[in-house]
């Protein structure tokens, strides 16, 4: 009988009662980035398109030069993002079973940030523009701002209170003893219960 425990099989974090390896961890973290990555990879997509079917519409031609830049800025930001979106799907093509979960996973993550970043640089910059060709050019740079402010405290400031939060409570959490029916880590070992 074989004794040796190999690194796959230790517990990921023994403390986050999860009881999952190394491996199970990557893979939902994988499956995790994947469902951020199609939410986003939408809501870019159709930015994209709206982005670039303005530029045949007949008001195209009413655009001042500092609108058509703006415009131009965001298009190339729209379609760079687009392709930060998309670049994780090559990522894992060309890694692909080359046991390089940990390197895909934290690839992902970085390009995921980025394009949330180029998501926001995009939503702001449409709201300036729209606004500055509507309500003239203080009405525009009004709206880029206020809506650049809102997706950094929606998207940066509330998660990170939210993640000082759980951290400060979790470090307040002391083990406790397992209940009648269920397990130490507060897991209901009763049929009638499903967690």
């Amino acid at each position: 009988m074989d004794t040796k425990t190999g690194l796959d099989d230790l517990d990921a974090d023994p403390n986050d009662g999860r009881r999952e390896t190394i491996t199970e961890r990557l893979d939902r973290n994988w499956d995790e980035i994947l469902q951020e990555l199609r939410v986003i990879q939408t809501g870019t997509q159709i930015l994209t398109g709206f982005l670039l079917a303005a530029v045949f519409q007949s008001r195209f031609s009413d655009l001042d030069d500092y609108q058509k830049i703006v415009y131009a800025s965001l298009v190339t930001v729209t379609i760079l993002t687009t392709v930060m979106g998309l670049a994780p799907v090559s990522v894992h093509r060309i890694l692909f079973r080359r046991h390089a979960k940990a390197t895909i996973v934290g690839a992902t993550d970085r390009f995921l940030q980025l394009t949330m970043a180029g998501v926001a640089v995009t939503l702001a910059g449409t709201a300036m523009l729209i606004f500055d060709f509507v309500f003239g050019r203080a009405g525009g740079i009004v709206a880029g701002v206020g809506v650049l402010l809102v997706v950094i405290l929606l998207w940066v400031v509330v998660p990170r209170r939210l993640r000082a939060r759980v951290s400060s409570s979790l470090s307040d959490t002391r083990p406790r003893s397992a209940q009648p029916g269920e397990t130490a880590d507060g897991i209901s070992t009763s049929k009638g219960r499903l967690e």
